[in-house]
């Protein structure tokens, strides 16, 4: 989606389905997250009766959602198992649905087989390779992600993810992955924000200032001016979430996922129109 200069986009995403291709399984039980985010995504059994199943006739098209975000958990080497279930995929596909894919860590082989597929790819990015280390226990790093990026773009558009804060809120080479991400000619961009989250090994941390993510947002929009980027769904909530939203307006990000009033607010105080999707901002 290309940019709107003097609008931003307001994301509802009712009508995408999240499934997870592993259900709760995932290898890695990165720091941050620990499979916990899992949780709240059909499994595929469970996406293929509300697709396919009664009561809907056949030939079927699909009322309630009009995409997916097919995920799950990675593998131990950043890659999440979507070429297993190539079969499903293309019957998602067949029934009218956009796919936003989050493949992981593939090489050239699975990115030609799962980009088109895809209306887009979703990919978390690292700044350095210290920060995958002590987050995902990866052994890979920006070159890796770097990688996985041009072996998906000539099959599909890729929207790197960014989590702000995600060594338990402090700083983790955001400046350089933003800097790398500029030399990628990227599209769009996710931005997310650490969320302490209960049961992971970061819990008792503290989101990252937000002075700081706020000067991370005008540095997105200066270093990407051509690129959409969006503030996803991703962040924490309460009072932070109320200033972060109102934050991104100020920045002049393009969207903002399940925005606060305040930040709708802000957006009408600055003059800038109002338009909602209802799907993931990804696609």
């Amino acid at each position: 989606m290309a940019r709107e200069p003097g609008r931003i986009r307001a994301f509802n995403p009712r009508r995408t389905l999240a499934v997870s291709v592993t259900g709760r399984g995932c290898a890695l039980r990165c720091r941050h997250c620990g499979g916990r985010y899992l949780k709240g995504m059909a499994d595929l059994g469970r996406a293929r009766r509300l697709l396919l199943g009664p009561p809907w006739p056949r030939p079927f098209r699909p009322v309630r959602f009009w995409s997916l975000l097919v995920s799950g958990g990675s593998d131990l080497s950043g890659r999440v198992p979507l070429a297993d279930h190539l079969g499903d995929l293309e019957v998602f596909r067949a029934l009218g649905l956009r796919l936003n894919l989050h493949t992981g860590l593939v090489g050239p082989e699975e990115a030609a087989g799962l980009g088109p597929l895809a209306s887009a790819v979703s990919l978390d990015f690292v700044g350095s390779a210290e920060v995958a280390r002590e987050v995902y226990g990866l052994n890979a790093g920006p070159r890796e992600s770097i990688a996985a990026l041009r072996a998906l773009k000539p099959f599909a558009r890729v929207v790197p993810h960014l989590c702000l804060g995600l060594k338990g809120g402090e700083p983790s080479a955001e400046e350089e992955a933003l800097e790398l991400l500029s030399c990628e000619g990227v599209e769009a961009l996710v931005l997310l924000v650490f969320t302490p989250t209960p049961g992971t090994d970061y819990s008792g941390r503290l989101p990252p200032p937000l002075p700081r993510v706020e000067a991370l947002f005008r540095l997105a929009r200066e270093l990407l001016p051509r690129a959409a980027v969006y503030l996803g769904c991703m962040r924490p909530g309460g009072g932070y979430r109320r200033e972060l939203d109102r934050a991104a307006v100020r920045a002049g990000l393009d969207g903002v996922v399940l925005p606060a009033a305040e930040a709708l607010e802000e957006a009408l105080a600055l003059g800038l129109e109002v338009s909602w999707g209802e799907e993931c901002c990804a696609l």
